[in-house]
């Protein structure tokens, strides 16, 4: 009984070692095989596919059945040629125009000149001053402008006379060099001088004139 029971514990180790070896060598199959798939699918990614253009061949249309008629192409009728009538030369008319006639006008006459003045009258005597011309602008008659700017001066005057001998008229013949100087030697000798007055041989009272100066002075 004893040899028995060792015999069967032998063969029991025995086929628990055979299993195990299969089970290493079955493990180790599929590790292998595991890893190799694994890398060939990983190669399979990286692999570059050349693409090529696909070339496409143009297809030439077909030809017309050959039981089609072919039509021809219309006639067409060119335009009808239009002939214009000759034109004629225009009829030239020359005309012979004599030259215009000279027709000289008459020259008005020129007016005949006026009269000449009657002659003046032959003056026995000339208008005298009465009183002293001197009182006709006096120092008293000074421009206050003047005055104040001591400006003096000697202004010449004439004046005319009428038949009734007072004056008429009065004209600087002499500036004193200021335009108020001269002004007050015209209105004071027109407003204060006294004539008697020219007479012509008749005895008539005629116009004149008479002629004078005053100086201005700056009174002391």
């Amino acid at each position: 009984m004893a040899y028995a029971d060792q015999q069967a514990s032998g063969n029991k180790i025995v086929s628990l070692v055979v299993v195990a070896v299969i089970h290493i060598v079955v493990i180790y199959a599929l590790v292998t095989g595991l890893a190799y798939s694994a890398v060939k699918t990983v190669a399979e990614k990286l692999n570059v596919v050349d693409v090529q253009e696909e070339v496409v061949e143009e297809t030439p249309p077909p030809p017309p059945p050959p039981d089609q008629p072919i039509t021809p192409p219309p006639v067409v009728t060119p335009p009808p040629i239009v002939r214009t009538p000759p034109t004629t030369a225009p009829t030239i008319t020359t005309t012979n125009t004599p030259p215009p006639v000279f027709i000289p006008q008459p020259i008005a006459a020129p007016p005949p000149a006026p009269p000449a003045p009657p002659p003046a009258p032959s003056k026995a005597s000339g208008a005298s001053p009465r009183g002293n011309p001197g009182s006709w602008a006096t120092p008293n008659d000074y421009p206050a402008r003047a005055l104040r700017e001591e400006r003096t001066g000697t202004t010449r005057f004439r004046v005319n006379i009428g038949p009734d001998g007072r004056v008429t008229d009065c004209q600087i013949t002499g500036s004193s060099g200021h335009a108020d100087l001269d002004e007050a030697t015209c209105k004071n000798v027109t407003r204060r001088a006294r004539f008697k007055p020219a007479q012509d041989a008749a005895g008539n009272a005629i116009g004149d004139t008479w002629a004078s100066a005053v100086r201005w002075e700056i009174p002391r």
